[in-house]
């Protein structure tokens, strides 16, 4: 199972659509006779890949695999069958598959009378693709809010000037982030006021290949012409201000898993106080403004018995000399008192 959970996280594979997954199969004296991992959406399957690199000698081996293999069929068939008709005696999985509708591979094999196990190493497993796990299990996005800050939390100077608040390091780390996200979210008044373009850029500042789904939510109409709706990239407008709606819908219909959410203020409160940030990255200047746009709007917290309590996960100088940033990452923990 190391060994499965090694291949599939090659160098190169993507972190989407689809789950990363290794499959190695052994015969009966524990000897390697094949291995596979998953290079992305429209690729075969690990265990297809193992199955072609074994041939003959999968009849009666082991496979162990990352994930679940699969019981429908998408744009290969169901893996469960493969490995049902390759003639595999036994199949040892990590972690179940979360995804409703690929999901009971191990029920369709155990009936025709392979022998199954899952559970073995499944933290490891998780860890392959957290994002993409959170999504199916909780019927939304993972949301990972980003913004950037003076030392006295202001993101915006009194004037509204906001540009640039974090170093240019920052901001190209900011792009390295975003790469990793298949959603970038912002609010309609980020929309008007900033005009943000939303795409990846390279650290030569060009844009990448593969960007991002763009996603602007609020009720109000919008100019057509703010640098979000060019062609850069596909952009959505949920008309919401209900943050799970949103969510849901960017999962439901447009099969999302992870957003990078650079709302403003007011938005980021609503995300806060509907449970639904699961991730903050705060880029933190040294500077000091004393008055301006908050990072985050009111959250009807009066006492500091009451706060929002996050937790440290990691601290990074971005930077040096005086372009230097702090990034800190946290997740979010529960109000205190609670």
């Amino acid at each position: 199972m190391q060994r499965a959970l090694q291949i599939a996280a090659s160098p190169g594979v993507p972190l989407g659509p689809n789950p990363r997954v290794g499959c190695v199969l052994l015969a009966s004296d524990g000897t390697v006779v094949g291995e596979g991992y998953h290079r992305g959406a429209g690729n075969p399957h690990a265990e297809v890949e193992a199955l072609t690199a074994a041939g003959d000698l999968a009849r009666g081996a082991t496979a162990v695999v990352t994930l679940e293999p699969c019981n429908h069929t998408g744009r290969t068939g169901p893996c469960s069958e493969a490995l049902i008709e390759a003639g595999v005696a036994k199949v040892v999985v990590a972690q179940r598959d979360p995804n409703p509708v690929a999901g009971g591979g191990l029920e369709r094999m155990a009936a025709a009378g392979i022998e199954v196990e899952h559970g073995l190493l499944v933290d490891d497993a998780r860890a392959l693709n957290p994002a993409w796990s959170f999504a199916h299990e909780q019927g939304r996005p993972f949301v990972t809010w980003k913004f950037a800050t003076t030392l006295d939390g202001r993101s915006a100077a009194a004037d509204g000037t906001s540009r640039w608040v974090s170093s240019p390091p920052a901001r190209r780390d900011t792009h390295v982030l975003r790469a990793l996200c298949d959603t970038m979210l912002v609010g309609t008044n980020t929309v008007e006021v900033d005009d943000p373009h939303l795409t990846v850029r390279d650290p030569d500042d060009e844009p990448l290949p593969s960007q991002p789904l763009r996603v602007v939510m609020g009720e109000r109409d919008l100019d057509p012409d703010r640098r979000i709706f060019d062609d850069a990239a596909e952009t959505v407008h949920l008309r919401t201000r209900d943050p799970l709606e949103a969510l849901t819908s960017l999962y439901r219909d447009h099969g999302r898993h992870h957003v990078f959410f650079e709302g403003g203020p007011t938005l980021a409160a609503a995300f806060l106080k509907a449970g639904v940030i699961d991730e903050v990255v705060t880029y933190v200047a040294p500077m000091l403004l004393g008055a301006g746009k908050p990072a985050v709007g009111p959250l009807r917290i009066r006492t500091i018995s009451k706060a929002l309590q996050l937790e440290i996960t990691d601290v990074t100088v971005v930077g040096e000399g005086g372009e230097a940033n702090v990034r800190l990452t946290l997740s979010p923990g529960s109000r205190g008192g609670d």
